[in-house]
C-alpha cells in the first residue's frame, strides 16, 4: 500500500507506548498495525476517518485510544457507542483479549468495515451492531459504556443508559474538559471523575469523563 510503511509505524507505536501505563506484546502491536492498514485501505474508498496520513493515524487513533485504555483494565463487557472505524473499540479488543467488546454505529459501511476487521484480525471477543443505540436490546447489559467524541454527554447517557448494568459506569473520551456538558447531565446521573489524558506525540487536551448513576 502506497505510503504505508509498517516498520516505521510499528516503531512509532512502540515509542509511544513507552509513555503510557500499559504494556503490549509484539503480537498485539502487530495486530494494531494490521488494523491500521485495513483502516487506511478502506478509508480510501469509504471515508471512515478524515485522517489520511498513516503516521498521524498512529498518533490520533491508536495512541489516542490507548491513552485511555488503562481505565478499562477491570471491565468485562464493554459497549463502544458511535464506534465509527473502531475507535476505541478495536484498540480495546486487541489490548484486552479477555474483554467482551461490542461496537455500534448507525452507518452500515462503518459496521461493514468493523465486521471485516474482526474477521481478518481474528478478534473473537468482538460483536458489531448496526443501528441506533437507543433501539439496541441485549441479553446482558454492559458494565462499561464508552464513546470517543460521540455526542454531547446528556445525549450519550440518555440514549444508552438503558444498556448499563447496575453499578456500571460511562467512560466518555473528550477533548477539552466539557464543563458545560457535565452541568447538563440528565437528572439521576453524576460525573464521578474527570481524568486528564496525555497522548504521546500530540500536544492536545484530552479528558476521560467517568459518569455513574446517583444511588437512589
Amino acid at each position: 500500500m502506497s505510503g504505508f510503511d509498517r516498520e516505521l509505524l510499528t516503531g512509532m507505536l512502540h515509542e509511544g507506548l513507552k509513555f503510557l501505563p500499559l504494556s503490549l506484546s509484539n503480537e498485539q502491536v502487530d495486530k494494531m498495525i494490521a488494523y491500521l492498514a485495513l483502516l487506511s485501505k478502506w478509508n480510501s474508498v469509504y471515508n471512515l476517518t478524515s485522517v489520511r496520513d498513516p503516521k498521524e493515524m498512529v498518533k490520533q487513533h491508536l495512541l489516542d485510544s490507548l491513552s485511555a485504555a488503562h481505565a478499562f483494565k477491570e471491565a468485562k463487557n464493554v459497549l463502544d457507542v458511535g464506534s465509527g472505524g473502531g475507535l476505541p473499540g478495536m484498540i480495546l479488543a486487541i489490548t484486552y483479549p479477555q474483554l467482551r467488546i461490542s461496537m455500534i454505529d448507525t452507518v452500515s459501511k462503518k459496521t461493514a468495515f468493523l465486521t471485516q476487521a474482526k474477521t481478518e484480525l481474528g478478534l473473537s471477543n468482538v460483536t458489531v451492531y448496526t443501528g441506533r443505540v437507543e433501539a439496541l436490546v441485549v441479553e446482558q447489559k454492559f458494565d462499561v459504556i464508552t464513546s470517543r467524541a460521540f455526542s454531547e454527554l446528556c445525549n450519550f447517557v440518555n440514549w444508552s443508559g438503558h444498556l448499563l448494568a447496575d453499578g456500571g459506569q460511562f467512560l466518555a473520551m473528550k477533548g477539552i474538559a466539557p464543563n458545560q456538558e457535565i452541568e447538563r447531565l440528565p437528572a439521576g446521573w453524576e460525573m464521578t471523575r474527570i481524568e486528564p489524558l496525555s497522548v504521546p506525540g500530540l500536544d492536545v487536551e484530552r479528558h476521560l469523563i467517568y459518569i455513574k448513576k446517583i444511588p437512589a
